[in-house]
């Protein structure tokens, strides 16, 4: 049993790492190489799946219970939430078209030490002190490479629920949004459909795997953890450096790989303070 459970996480890490790096590289493909300038109205065709998606897996599959929203306030949390995820979406694909994936994974490599302190600030839970000083290192490498990023967290629905209720918000946020500042993008999307039916395959692909990005983000975290979570995806980052750098012939300094290789040395070392904190 026990050796099943590990080749079920295994698997699970794998899914987990395959969606994130398949939809952060066909997000450059289809912003940069292909010339699919329209980032919002990308990003609302996730959204989209994601409402569809979501209510398939809770409603009809029952993956998990669905959960309701229970008052006021708590639906203006959700869609505040939602409009501050629309953003930060948006303006991570939007860098897509004029940055290269390296740069735009240094800058979110950040995350695991930010996740750390906010988990203290908010459920009061504080990881052992040697877990902390890995976390320097993964904090210091992507300085070195880049910049800093934060996320945000909810703790009232599991997050299947959550994006079950945010996507069709965000889908509400990003329509108008997408129309008004992106002029003519659904006539655009149709001629190039004309075009081009690859266009039409290149969205739905992209679009199922930012769902499955969700999907599996929930279901890593139900086996491990939050910030185990948050560690993996610098690991994640650099694979995603590797593979893009092979595709899209990216330029990468000796300081930026400095900046990786300390990041996935950072990486490393969390892995085995977790093991020792657990026994």
């Amino acid at each position: 049993m026990k050796t099943s459970s590990k080749l079920f996480t295994f698997g699970l890490i794998a899914s987990w790492y395959s969606s994130n790096i398949g939809v952060l590289l066909l997000n450059k493909y289809l912003l940069s190489n292909y010339g699919f300038k329209y980032p919002i109205f990308l990003t609302m065709c996730h959204m989209m799946a994601c409402s569809l998606l979501s209510y398939i897996a809770i409603a009809w599959m029952k993956m998990v219970p669905m959960q309701t929203i229970r008052s006021r306030i708590q639906f203006l949390k959700i869609s505040a939430l939602s409009l501050v995820f629309c953003v930060s979406v948006v303006l991570g694909n939007i860098s897509l078209r004029f940055l290269a994936v390296s740069f735009n994974q240094a800058v979110g490599a950040t995350t695991p030490f930010f996740t750390a302190i906010f988990a203290y600030l908010v459920t009061l839970k504080r990881e052992a002190w040697l877990t902390y000083i890995t976390l320097i290192p993964v904090v210091t490498g992507v300085i070195i490479a880049s910049g800093l990023q934060l996320q945000e967290l909810s703790k009232k629905l599991n997050s299947m629920n959550l994006l079950l209720y945010m996507a069709p918000i965000a889908v509400v946020f990003l329509l108008p949004t997408s129309l008004i500042m992106e002029e003519n993008v659904v006539g655009i999307a149709l001629a190039l459909a004309r075009d081009d039916v690859k266009i039409i395959w290149y969205l739905l692909l992209n679009s199922a795997l930012a769902y499955f990005v969700n999907l599996t983000n929930f279901l890593v975290t139900n086996h491990t953890s939050a910030l185990t979570l948050q560690v993996l995806g610098n690991a994640k980052g650099a694979v995603a450096v590797v593979v893009s750098i092979l595709i899209f012939r990216n330029p990468v300094s000796v300081t930026g790989m400095l900046g990786y290789t300390l990041t996935v040395f950072g990486v490393i070392l969390y892995g085995e303070a977790k093991k020792r904190s657990s026994k």
